[in-house]
């Protein structure tokens, strides 16, 4: 109503609250529809629908989560566009940021490629939306930051708004690091009653908030998905958004950024490229992969290209603009004249600098540059187009993100590097960089403690740099952002100059005041080889953004770069399982039986001999990436092809698979060996569950006094063993007394912060002191005298990863995590579950029990006996409500397993309801689904129905036998009724 009160026209939209109305307002606005929950982020409970039977189902799973839906006409085909606008209470407006999705609609932007500026808009098209956006934003009476989305049709300029958000979005902090405009900062500014005019620029520092922006580079936003965890999910994207992260890129050509983006978002990749990437099926038509957004539609359109499909025909295939194809047909037709040369001394025998420089230029990585030239090994031949291309003269610069294109003086820390400048704006270090190996000249005229305290000086001078965390994902996210934040502030406040380099605008470390220098950057050997160089930098953190950062270590020390902390040969003595296994047997320290896969009939005789079932474990990945259980020799052989192609030529270990363990974490911080503190935390449920999956408490509450002397000892030998100095985190597993090790990460570990923050001590400022050779001093921690408990519980992204069955296994599937105090372990835990969104039944409510096992029904029969006497009516699947009637005398009502999921129907014999029914109707508030310790096909495929149901129409699920019993003994404990307290008062209990 307000837009029309200005003449804007809006997409054809209506709001529903029944089923019956949205089906009335879709057939009013004609099929296909968008459907949408209201009141939801990134789309969630969204979709299209064709007819009145796929709206059903998709209002349905949207009432689940909102009490309202809203239909909305279908615009797939049609430009996506967003300006970002900020406006102050004497009316001065400004468009920051206008951006230009890359997918045509029907894509949510958040799983959207996403360019800065718009490229493909005319002039006329750009101020029309520019002067609509600043017509409504005024109208809306809007002081703040606003967010507008357009939708253009491709062919005319027509247009319709959207939506208009009100408040920062994802899009606000993409718009703030790509224009280098401190949107957040602005927005808090004006809400206080400030102008424009009167706010200075933070980031430039020498101009105000009125100016708008102005670039004179490229930015591309490329997300990050993980769909590949999870079995029975579609890969096909649509109006809910299911990227777990981002990536942002910045050069000056569109080539440039895009290829600098697939290397940021996989590492594994050396560009943009379609055929040889492994990211294309050749069991699947090239036009239909085409045709369907997916995650690796991009890919196939690659591969179309390289393969001399045209761009019109892409274009009629896909609806991206013809711009957009023409630069990817220009990276194709350049990598195919390579590939024809073959020979790196052809391909620059000509104008050498030239072609080099042209192909830098375009995004090329030295390593797709020496692939296309059959250098091998691989790496051996990117370093010597390195060697080639400097002799070339062909480097990159460096320049400034400084707001508005160079129109006035800045003072930024805002870097990036290209190949399309003539000159750096900033000037370099001041001295060569520390390269391993080289000479050391010794200064005999000073005493030693002058020598240390004048290498300290040039150190500092030199600076430190650090690597951060990279795109988030499922096994590397903020906590690892976190760490990278918490090293760059110890650096500088010991006087270090600090640099930092990270690409993923969503992290603390992207802000412009947290470092000395940002490098916006890809964290490639080549790039962080570049920017080490460059700055002349005295060293270089690893082990505080993930593994992405730590499996750069041995290349970087091969390249000559000074990694600070643990060696970079023995960072590979504990990522490499073989080599690991080899040192804990040497050192007569305890692990599973374990063998290095030679051959499958070798790996399967093993498993054999130890008995199924085994554990699959690939090395150097995070979040146990291709880790599997197998239980059979068929599961075996299946697992180990999956291993193998993401080990790449790293080994892969099988090792037995111990039932019924408890894990146990121990993080902690060395140095030169010696262990200065430590904590020990306990995973509530067995081994078997990923540690990032785990529900962790600490201090660990049911360990014998035993086992935790024999973990110190285990601990404090494989420390001196790895001569470890900085962060390290060791996974053991115990049964009894019996302690074993799992892994050892020479690096800050996701529960970092965790423990940090429950011990009330930064256990990475203490690792930072210690890489950087410092004088430490360990803080005085007891974890006996501790009066307050933590624990820290996953979150999922199940409602949003349609058909993904929702439990726990040895590859990790959480998204993020939460953490919550108590004055005991029942009470933390469960103020930890309810912050995750889990929903307590209510009192008399219906619980629905399914446990597939005796043991497992043995172990939950005390537990469900007090549910029954706490009010809560009981229901199960036969077996279930079976058990429970003869071993503990519970009168429980009998629902039927669903066979597939329209299994509705009541029994024909016994009139037993389905149990899909009892969850779909809101008659059961909370389902208790244990299926682990069964192999039987219908048991796994009933119990993932009933699983999958409880996720989609919002019903609290619990999959782990060990979390139910807990659960059931908080709600006894009456813990809902929780008094808040600060995290002051808690740390106030205890004074170190």
């Amino acid at each position: 109503q307000k837009l029309q009160e200005i003449g804007e026209s809006i997409a054809l939209s209506y709001s529903a609250n029944t089923v019956d109305e949205a089906i009335k307002v879709a057939n009013k606005i004609g099929y296909p529809v968008l459907v949408r929950a209201a009141f939801a982020l990134g789309g969630l409970g969204s979709g299209f629908a064709a007819d009145d039977a796929e709206l059903k189902d998709l209002a349905a799973k949207a009432f689940a989560t909102s009490n309202q839906i809203l239909i909305d006409q279908d615009l797939r085909g049609w430009k996506e566009l967003e300006y970002e606008v900020v406006r102050d209470s004497s009316d001065n407006c400004i468009t920051v940021c206008n951006m230009e999705n890359f997918d045509p609609l029907g894509v949510h932007t958040g799983d959207s490629i996403v360019v800065a500026p718009s490229q493909t808009l005319t002039n006329s098209e750009y101020f029309l939306l520019r002067a609509t956006a600043l017509k409504v934003v005024r109208h809306l009476g809007i002081v703040g930051e606003c967010n507008i989305q357009y939708a253009l049709h491709p062919h005319s300029e027509k247009y319709c708004i959207i939506e208009v958000n009100a408040r920062l979005s994802r899009s606000s902090a993409l718009a703030s690091k790509a224009t280098g405009y401190p949107l957040a900062y602005v927005a808090t500014k004006l809400s206080l009653g400030k102008d424009l005019v009167s706010i200075r620029n933070s980031v430039t520092k020498t101009t105000t908030a009125c100016f708008e922006p102005s670039l004179d580079y490229c930015v591309l936003k490329m997300p990050r998905w993980d769909l590949k965890k999870f079995n029975r999910v579609s890969n096909k994207l649509g109006s809910s958004m299911l990227s777990v992260g981002e990536v942002m890129s910045i050069g000056r050509s569109f080539e440039e950024v895009i290829q600098k983006a697939c290397r940021m978002v996989n590492p594994a990749l050396d560009g943009l490229e379609g055929i040889g990437s492994g990211l294309t099926d050749d069991e699947i038509p090239l036009d239909e992969q085409m045709s369907t957004p997916t995650d690796t539609r991009l890919f196939a359109v690659q591969r179309a290209l390289e393969e001399g499909w045209g761009v019109d025909k892409v274009h009629d295939l896909t609806k991206i603009d013809k711009w957009f194809l023409s630069k990817l047909q220009n990276i194709a037709s350049m990598r195919n004249a390579c590939m024809k040369c073959g020979d790196a001394g052809k391909l620059f025998a000509d104008n050498g600098a030239d072609r080099m420089r042209n192909l830098k230029i375009a995004g090329f990585s030295d390593r797709q540059i020496a692939r296309y030239a059959n250098l091998k090994p691989l790496q051996e031949g990117a370093d010597q187009i390195r060697t080639l291309r400097k002799s070339l003269g062909v480097t990159p610069c460096v320049k400034q993100i400084d707001t508005l294109a160079a129109e006035f003086p800045a003072n930024t820390n805002y870097l990036y590097m290209t190949y399309s400048g003539d000159a750096d704006d900033v000037s370099g270090g001041v001295h060569s960089p520390t390269i391993e190996g080289g000479d050391k000249t010794r200064v005999r005229s000073l005493s030693i403690s002058e020598k240390r305290h004048s290498e300290l000086s040039e150190k500092k001078e030199r600076g430190v740099v650090v690597l951060g965390c990279g795109a988030y994902c499922i096994g590397s996210s903020v906590e690892f952002d976190w760490c990278a934040v918490s090293a760059v502030r110890q650096l500088r406040r010991d006087g270090f100059k600090s640099i930092i380099v990270n690409y993923n605008p969503e992290t603390v470390s992207t802000d412009y005041d947290e470092s000395d220098r940002l490098y916006f950057e890809e964290m490639s050997l080549e790039r962080v080889m570049d920017i080490y160089e460059r700055e002349g930098a005295a060293g270089v953190i690893v082990s505080v953004g993930g593994q992405i950062p730590n499996n750069l270590a041995g290349p970087l020390a091969q390249s000559g770069a000074h990694i600070l902390g643990t060696a970079a040969r023995d960072i590979e003595r504990a990522e490499d399982r073989r080599q690991f296994s080899d040192m804990l047997d040497d050192m007569g320290l305890k692990q599973p039986a374990w063998s290095v896969l030679k051959s499958k009939d070798e790996a399967v005789t093993f498993s054999n001999n130890v008995g199924f079932p085994v554990l699959v474990r690939p090395s150097f990945v995070l979040s146990g990436a291709a880790m599997r259980v197998a239980s059979d020799e068929s599961q075996l052989r299946n697992f180990l092809d999956l291993a193998a192609d993401v080990a790449d030529d790293k080994p892969v270990v099988v090792t037995k698979f111990i039932l019924g363990a408890k894990e146990i974490e121990f993080d902690g911080v060395a140095s030169d060996g010696k262990i200065l503190n430590y904590a020990i935390g306990e995973h509530l449920e067995n081994a078997g569950v990923h540690s990032g999956d785990a529900t962790v408490i600490l201090p660990a509450q049911k360990l014998y006094v035993g086992t935790i002397r024999q973990i110190k000892k285990y601990a404090a030998a494989i420390a001196r063993g790895l001569n470890i100095t900085g962060p390290f985190n060791i996974q053991f597993m115990a049964m009894g007394n019996d302690v074993m090790v799992i892994e050892c990460n020479l690096r800050a570990s996701r529960t970092f912060p965790f423990v940090s923050k429950t011990l009330h001590a930064n256990f990475i400022s203490l690792a930072t002191r210690a890489m950087c050779g410092l004088s430490v001093t360990p803080y005085n921690i007891s974890l006996l005298d501790i009066d307050y408990v933590c624990v820290k519980a996953p979150m999922f992204s199940f409602t949003r990863l349609r058909g993904a069955d929702p439990t726990l296994g040895v590859e990790m599937a959480s998204t993020g995590e939460v953490a919550c105090f108590g004055d005991d372990a029942h009470e933390a835990f469960l103020q930890s579950l309810l912050a995750t969104g889990f929903k307590l039944p209510n009192a008399n409510a219906s619980i629905l029990l399914s446990i597939a096992s005796d043991p497992f029904r043995e172990e939950f029969g005390e537990s469900a006996v007090m549910l029954s006497k706490l009010g809560f009516k009981l229901c199960g699947t036969p077996g279930t409500v079976k058990y429970f009637k003869e071993h503990y005398q519970l009168d429980m009502k009998v629902v039927t397993k669903p066979v597939n999921d329209k299994d509705n129907a009541d029994c024909p014999t016994t009139g037993a309801p389905s149990a899909l029914t009892e969850i779909k109707e809101g008659d059961v508030e909370l389902v208790i689904n244990i299926s682990e310790g069964t192999t039987r096909k219908d048991e796994i495929t009933s119990g993932y129905l009933i699983r999958r149901a409880a996720v989609d129409f919002g019903v609290g699920l619990i999959t782990n036998n060990k979390c139910a019993v807990w659960l059931v003994k908080a709600i006894e404990g009456g813990f809902e009724k929780f008094k808040a307290k600060s995290i002051s008062e808690f740390y106030s209990l205890h004074k170190y």
